[in-house]
């Protein structure tokens, strides 16, 4: 069973939606896995914490203010390997996406060093509502993963999205991340991500609009499919989770190049996402430019391509991915980068497209190869581009 041995932490919120637990507890038990449940206060209305723990054979936990709750909250977040949260009230949503820890629940979550999961039910308009896509933006994007709601009649007699997921929609889910997650484990993958600064005086600089969200995003995806991590990461506020992810923070192209060439000595793959400058100022002031009357200039030279340095160096068996933001003629660009970089495939995306390219949540792409068709893909979130890309990566590496 592709859940057998999973230790599985099965959080329950306040909703109707409550009652689908008892058969979830049931299905993953069969699957396999050990189940915890934790409850919320308001959870226990709507299901018998009795019940749950008979089909789990496990006590319930509902409270922290208790000598058992409280030294089991931190425990269970170090114990489990996933941590499903179904249902997952708007409530619940807003207090996970705030870091409010009032319960039990969201004291296990916030202690969890594992993947979490939720499966969102609520009414059509609290589904739709702008503040519930706020936190579900904030969520998945702090790495955590949404089950999708279902669509159909509601509590309230509404139909419409908000439905939460069936149990034996989640458990497949689940067995479908516990089976891919497994399949780079033991490579050393090398990421870099984010943009450049280029220093023209103490204050000000030459950089791109690059956040590092898709490589953050695929440093999680390597890492939760069993890969260690080296993430070449520029300056950004961003920072990935995971801790098999070793992040090094750099601030120039020049540092970037030498982080990278260090770690893709040892590499198996290295996926380049990262946003490097082209040119930097080739004196750099010591002091901050003062305005002056009439128009300045800055003489400017090339920043080593870390892409095509580390082509070069590229051993058998070894795997290299590419990257090109293009905004015209973006096929042929991407065709040639791919040739002269000596990249195994090159991941194209065009700011041409709506929601695609920098600072956004979502990205478009094509994935080039020399021996294959283009693969398009349609727009998804980050999170979903990097599972496309990593599956693609894996592909690759079993030729």
């Amino acid at each position: 069973m592709r859940l057998s041995g999973k230790k599985i932490i099965l959080g329950i919120s306040g909703s109707i939606a409550a009652y689908k637990a008892a058969l979830l507890t049931r299905l993953l038990i069969k699957a396999g896995a050990e189940v915890q449940v934790v409850m919320t206060p308001r959870a226990t209305d709507f299901v018998s914490a009795l019940t749950l723990s008979t089909l789990s054979r496990r006590p319930v936990f509902s409270s922290v203010h208790t000598d058992e709750g409280w030294n089991n909250h931190v425990e269970l977040g170090l114990w489990a390997d996933y941590l499903v949260i179904a249902p997952a009230t708007a409530n619940t949503l807003a207090k996970m996406a705030n870091g409010i820890c009032d319960n039990m629940l969201l004291a296990v979550y916030l202690s969890a060093r594992c993947p979490v999961f939720f499966a969102p039910a609520m009414d059509l308009d609290m589904w739709e509502h702008f503040s519930t896509r706020k936190n579900l933006d904030t969520l998945v994007n702090g790495g955590n993963h949404l089950i999708p709601v279902g669509h159909g009649e509601l509590a309230s007699g509404l139909v419409g999205a908000g439905r939460m997921a069936e149990p034996e929609d989640i458990v497949q889910l689940l067995g479908d991340y516990s089976e891919r997650r497994q399949d780079l484990k033991g490579k050393q993958v090398l990421v870099t991500a984010g943009p450049t600064y280029e220093a023209i005086d103490p204050v000000r600089f030459i950089g791109n609009r690059s956040s590092g969200k898709m490589g953050i995003a695929i440093s999680e995806e390597l890492a939760m499919r069993g890969a260690t991590v080296q993430l070449v990461l520029g300056p950004t506020t961003l920072r990935p989770v995971h801790p098999a992810i070793q992040t090094i923070p750099v601030t120039s192209a020049q540092e970037m190049f030498k982080a990278a060439t260090t770690h893709f000595k040892k590499a198996d793959v290295a996926i380049l996402a990262a946003a490097v400058a082209d040119y930097r100022p080739r004196e750099v002031a010591k002091q901050k430019i003062k305005k002056k009357e009439g128009d300045m200039s800055i003489l400017l030279e090339r920043t080593t391509d870390i892409a095509a340095s580390l082509g070069a160096k590229k051993r058998k068996k070894q795997v290299i991915v590419g990257f090109a933001l293009e905004t015209n003629n973006e096929k042929s660009n991407a065709e040639g980068k791919l040739h002269k970089k000596n990249f195994d495939f090159i991941v194209l995306n065009s700011l041409r497209d709506s929601g695609a390219g920098f600072q956004h949540d979502t990205n478009k792409i094509t994935i080039i190869r020399a021996d294959q068709p283009p693969i398009p893909y349609e727009l998804k979130s980050k999170t979903a581009v990097a599972i496309d890309i990593v599956n693609e990566l894996v592909k690759t590496i079993n030729r």
